[in-house]
């Protein structure tokens, strides 16, 4: 691999890091942020519900403009913007100024995924696609853990704000490494090994991106995505607070369990990630859904702490791959030139089941007194989400207009 090539791939898994480490830490905080910001759990799944409100409406227009554009700038700017309201958390005092700055960071944080997706796809060969996007994404995975290492130790020796602005202090920071190290496309060689991906590509139509809209299998992996993420993020979010309030544990051993999950994710992105290759995505992505509905089934029903850290384990397994190999069903089933557009709408219902998510469990967690309601739900949209994507295998076809290579196993 040659240099450019290692530098495009390790500056796409610097701001993927950083980006999960900014959304992962609002769980982390947030059982000191409630009392200093006197907020109710619903009030601070509408913080949490901002965010991605703003994650969700910009990220399929930078998912669209990737294929188009300076992809260099557009991270550099974008980590600016995430950092500035990242750094600003730390000054919030009410909920409307929460609601504010994160709402700035979620406008940031858009550029740390979709983007990434169809640049790091334009450095990679289709038989390394897999993993290398899998290695890439454990950047989210290593952000998640050492915000969940790292900030309980700050909030112990300062408070919570000082968390958020050391936080934004470093994203300010990569957005410098994404300036110097990022380039849009391998320089153009005759014996270039992946022509598909050259600079002057045709560009997707207006008639190719209608058509993929209409398309079924979109229209169910993308319904599927929604409803995964909808789940996955209740105990992502409130699996700290829950500790602290219902199970007594002390703050810092309460986190750990974001660390554990954080951990366990890695090893499932490694692993998945290349399985996925073998076996194809959707077979993937259906044994990731599993394993995170048997770990909320765990937290909800098996009682003690070895139980509660057990059922993280298998939870952040299942979890770590979700994101990578939803990402690659685009390419699988579609044009490689409209990765980003794809992935980008995708993200578009994903961020729809991360909007509701916080808010609704939040309020369940308020009107019933306990989290446990609101873990059942989170195990029933994912195996809602299970379902559907059983329908897409029945699906398949191997005329489909929109593909461009053959699909193999229920791709």
């Amino acid at each position: 691999m040659d240099k450019r090539r290692l530098a495009v791939i390790i500056a796409s898994f610097c701001t993927v890091l950083i980006g999960f480490a900014v959304r992962s830490s609002y769980g982390v905080l947030l059982p000191e942020m409630l009392p200093s910001l006197r907020i109710s759990k619903t009030e601070a799944g509408v913080i949490y519900g901002a965010f991605f409100m703003a994650y969700t409406v910009f990220s399929p227009v930078l998912g669209l403009l990737a294929d188009r554009i300076n992809v260099r700038a557009l991270l550099t700017l974008f980590s600016v913007i995430l950092g500035i309201g990242t750094l600003m958390m730390g000054y919030s005092s009410s909920l409307i100024e929460g609601i504010f700055f994160f709402v700035l960071a979620g406008i940031g944080a858009s550029a740390c995924w979709s983007p990434i997706v169809p640049l790091v796809q334009r450095w990679t060969s289709d038989k390394r696609r897999g993993m290398t996007l899998a290695f890439v994404d454990v950047g989210a995975s290593v952000g998640v853990a050492l915000s969940s290492v790292i900030l309980p130790l700050i909030v112990v020796a300062y408070n919570w704000r000082m968390g958020w602005k050391i936080l934004g202090t470093l994203v300010l920071f990569m957005a410098g490494i994404n300036f110097l190290l990022v380039r849009d496309y391998p320089q153009e060689d005759p014996n270039l090994q992946y022509p598909e991906f050259r600079q002057h590509q045709n560009k997707p139509s207006s008639k190719m991106y209608a058509k993929i809209l209409k398309d079924s299998k979109f229209l169910l992996i993308g319904t599927s995505y929604l409803l995964i993420g909808f789940s996955i993020l209740i105990p992502l979010t409130f699996i700290s607070t829950y500790a602290v309030q219902e199970l007594m544990f002390r703050y810092n051993i309460a986190t750990r369990l974001i660390t554990i999950i954080a951990v366990t994710s890695m090893i499932g992105k490694l692993m998945l990630g290349s399985f996925s290759d073998a076996v194809g995505r959707i077979k993937a992505i259906i044994i990731c859904e599993i394993l995170i509905a048997i770990g909320g089934l765990g937290l909800v029903f098996l009682p003690g702490s070895f139980a509660v850290h057990l059922s993280m384990a298998i939870f952040g397994f299942g979890h770590g791959a979700i994101w990578p190999l939803y990402a690659l069903c685009a390419p699988d089933y579609f044009s490689k030139s409209s990765a980003g557009f794809i992935v980008g709408f995708w993200t578009l219902f994903l961020g729809i089941g991360f909007i509701l998510s916080p808010v609704i469990a939040g309020w369940i967690a308020d009107t019933t007194g306990r989290f446990m309601w609101s873990f059942i739900l989170a195990i029933a949209t994912a195996i809602i989400s299970m379902f559907l994507l059983l329908l897409v295998g029945k699906k398949i076809s191997c005329d489909n207009p929109l593909r461009v290579a053959p699909v193999d196993s229920i791709r």
